[in-house]
């Protein structure tokens, strides 16, 4: 894009001074009131700001990102010459921000001339405006063609030029309030058009062999329902087996069974037995030779609570993985975030009002972690860790939140608040009326105040915390800063390892083999250990 308008302001003293006054662009205002960034992790410039204390950031694409004091952002042009058109054709464009072009030119127009009378009550900008188009070499545009250049601008905000706090991960809000697609919508669209394709009867082995493809054709399916649809959808079915057990073949399954039909039992009962995976979420099919009526009764109740046909009642976590599958991987992250941001804003206000936050929004802080994970934000998948573990009630599951939290800020590079959360781990292990692993090796404590913990020492969950001490001292070595932090932790984690069960502490010596000098005393009881691993449950690590 050009920035032939930013060099000549760059270079011309009086050209610069025309855009800051009457128009607001400063060059000598390129200080935001705070750290940001791009939540693509795209690189952002600021080039100039105004008297309000606004920036205008330059993007990759050189597209100017706007960024208010007051926590929102918008892109304005498509390259600082454009936004410098919007700018100086309509100098009170922060009072248009709600028009767009199917307003009409009558009422466009008579609001950018009330909103222009009023400045000129101030100040000029008739001969300004006209200096400096003439400098910079901007076209003389129309008010309705600049508000549609503003409009289109605004609506490529996001996904990608979502901008955040650097340093707390929150988004900025939208400059403007132009309704925008649902998500579903956008991720359902190559979706819809594949199925279309499938029922001319053509690229039905292009579209079944891509699992991306094939899911969306079933997503679009579920709620476009067609009763010449059931030689597709046994296709699909065939075909989704192969990713063994999913969300799409147990849609395909529900689509296949809701025509009840006594032929389509063998190939459901085909694709159930594909493996132990299928064989669980597929169970209560009913087998060949059962009345149909059995089939469309099965399919009917599971697809009453897990389907159905408004895309609108679907879990976000449907959308974003849908996204993520078809490599768009920013509407995604935006959504994710937006979400989080409003679940982060609720536990405030919940906090403030004394209030413990609504299972329904505490519940999807997992499903954050694991979606932010799976796009490699590991930043904001911290922050969901962060509000998920002082909602854990049980000491099991506190511990486990804990040592996810340190993990990932260990990943982030936070290699100080790693430290600390494994502090507060072992405390958690350590706890009044607690076994913490030593003095109660034989397993006659009752482990934490709700048992949960009783045999922590001879679980995955114990080594799992064993290997995460080790990585984070790893980790931190060469921060100088946290020396005498390192030392404690790379204590804590021989300590930790000589309480475990002889199997499990012999599994983690293996598994930190040349990565670390591990100095452990086995004591005179590893033989006990080991027998009573042989006899005692192991629970999952979750």
């Amino acid at each position: 894009m050009s920035d032939h308008a930013l060099r000549l302001l760059r270079e011309q003293s009086h050209l610069a001074e025309l855009a800051a006054f009457p128009f607001n662009f400063d060059l000598a205002r390129a200080d935001h009131v705070e750290d940001v960034r791009l939540a693509s992790g795209g690189p952002l410039e600021a080039v100039a700001g105004d008297d309000t204390g606004g920036t205008y950031f330059v993007c990759e694409d050189g597209s100017v990102l706007y960024a208010d004091s007051e926590g929102s952002a918008g892109i304005i042009g498509n390259s600082v010459d454009e936004a410098l058109e919007v700018l100086v054709g309509l100098p009170g464009w922060h009072d248009h921000l709600g028009l767009a072009p199917a307003d009409g030119e009558e009422k466009i127009r008579a609001a950018v001339a009330e909103t222009e009378e009023e400045i000129r009550e101030y100040h000029g900008i008739d001969d300004e405006r006209t200096e400096l188009r003439a400098g910079l070499g901007l076209p003389e545009r129309s008010p309705v063609e600049l508000i549609g250049l503003l409009h289109t601008a605004l609506l490529r905000t996001e996904p990608d030029f979502l901008l955040l706090n650097a340093e707390e991960g929150g988004a900025h809000g939208l400059l403007d309030r132009h309704p925008r697609p649902p998500l579903w919508e956008s991720v359902l669209a190559r979706g819809r058009a594949d199925l279309a394709r499938l029922r001319e009867d053509s690229a039905w082995d292009e579209v079944a062999g891509d699992r991306a493809r094939r899911a969306l054709a079933l997503r679009a399916a579920q709620f476009d329902r067609r009763e010449g649809d059931l030689p597709l959808l046994r296709h699909l079915l065939r075909h989704e087996a192969e990713a063994s057990m999913t969300d799409e073949l147990r849609l395909a399954a529900v689509l296949v069974g809701l025509r009840g039909l006594a032929e389509d039992l063998p190939l459901l009962y085909e694709v159930r037995e594909t493996d132990f995976d299928t064989w669980c979420g597929l169970g209560g099919m009913p087998e060949p030779g059962a009345d149909p009526a059995e089939l469309r009764r099965w399919a009917s109740d599971l697809d009453d609570s897990l389907f159905g046909t408004d895309p609108a009642d679907e879990p976000l976590f449907t959308w974003t993985g849908l996204a993520r599958e078809q490599g768009l991987v920013e509407l995604a992250r935006t959504a994710l975030i937006r979400r989080l941001d409003d679940i982060d804003f609720r536990a405030y206000c919940d906090a403030r009002d004394g209030k413990a936050m609504e299972r329904r929004h505490a519940c999807q802080l997992s499903p954050l972690v694991h979606e932010f994970q799976q796009l490699g934000d590991t930043f904001q998948a911290l922050r969901a860790q962060r509000l998920y573990v002082p909602l854990q009630t049980k000491a099991w599951d506190r511990v486990s939140a804990l040592l996810k939290l340190a993990r990932l800020e260990r990943e982030e590079g936070r290699f100080g608040a790693a430290i600390r959360t494994l502090t507060s781990l072992r405390d958690a292990l350590a706890e009044p009326d607690g076994n913490d692993g030593g003095s109660d090796r034989d397993g006659n404590g009752n482990g934490n105040s709700d048992g949960s913990l009783e045999h922590w020492w001879r679980t995955n969950l114990g080594a799992y915390i064993v290997e995460e001490h080790y990585a984070v001292a790893r980790a931190a070595a060469s921060d100088t800063a946290l020396t005498d932090e390192v030392r404690a932790v790379t204590v804590a984690a021989g300590e930790l390892l000589a309480r475990l069960s002889g199997t499990a502490r012999a599994n983690v010596e293996r598994s930190l083999a040349g990565t670390t000098d591990i100095h452990t005393d086995t004591g005179a009881n590893a033989d006990a250990d080991v027998s009573a691993e042989r006899t005692s449950p192991r629970p999952s690590a979750g």
